[in-house]
């Protein structure tokens, strides 16, 4: 197709093409390592202030010792933040993931649970969080904004709405149910490996045709 006009075009359009530049399910493009939504609910929550790779360094200890909502629950919080120490703000994430444990058995029978009004409840979980697990361990759609996704969604056009929830709002009114969490996770990807911060790669961007900030730094 030709340069799309529109922000909706262009969000289809970006959609449709980093769709061909980072193929793949939810599952494996996210970054994150996990197993069950147990897992991957605990890895985003502790993800926050650091890095993915960061996170997956100490979640196989983490998992090892406690494999399921009602271990972490019962866990001794000091041997917890020793574990997820090199995350940053370890007790803050301490109390956060094993009050998360806590609220799942009490509440929801020790599953995680698909609606976002749920999640939301759980201690550490946001509206970002929820939208990871719902989109790419419960198979419902969901558009998480991270740091990432604010940035190239406003350098491509789609949105000037700088407070994240709105974002989301404006994206899932543009994108279909089973792209949303698709293109959150390419949008990372892109923004990690081509659109970077500091020195955006539009040589080499897929994109560049229609982004309004090419070469803009």
């Amino acid at each position: 197709m030709g340069r799309p006009r529109t922000p909706a075009g262009r969000a289809r359009e970006s959609a449709r093409r980093l769709a061909a530049e980072y193929p793949g399910s939810p599952r494996e493009l996210c970054e994150l390592v996990h197993r069950t939504p147990y897992e991957l609910l605990t890895a985003t929550i502790l993800s926050a202030q650091t890095t993915d790779k960061g996170v997956n360094l100490v979640t196989p200890a983490l998992f090892a010792r406690y494999p399921t909502p009602e271990a972490l629950a019962a866990a001794d919080l000091g041997d917890v933040e020793m574990i997820i120490a090199s995350t940053g703000f370890f007790r803050a994430k301490s109390r956060s993931i094993t009050g998360m444990a806590e609220a799942l058995i009490e509440r929801f029978d020790g599953d995680v649970p698909h609606q976002m009004e749920d999640l939301v409840t759980l201690p550490g979980v946001g509206r970002k969080t929820a939208n990871v697990v719902r989109s790419v361990a419960l198979g419902e759609p969901g558009f998480p904004v991270d740091t990432h996704v604010l940035r190239l969604v406003r350098r491509l056009a789609i949105t000037d709405e700088t407070d994240p929830v709105r974002v989301e709002r404006v994206v899932d009114t543009m994108v279909s149910t089973t792209e949303r969490g698709l293109l959150s996770l390419r949008l990372i990807r892109h923004g990690r490996r081509v659109c970077v911060a500091r020195r955006p790669r539009c040589d080499v961007c897929v994109l560049a045709d229609f982004c309004p900030a090419v070469g803009t730094g």
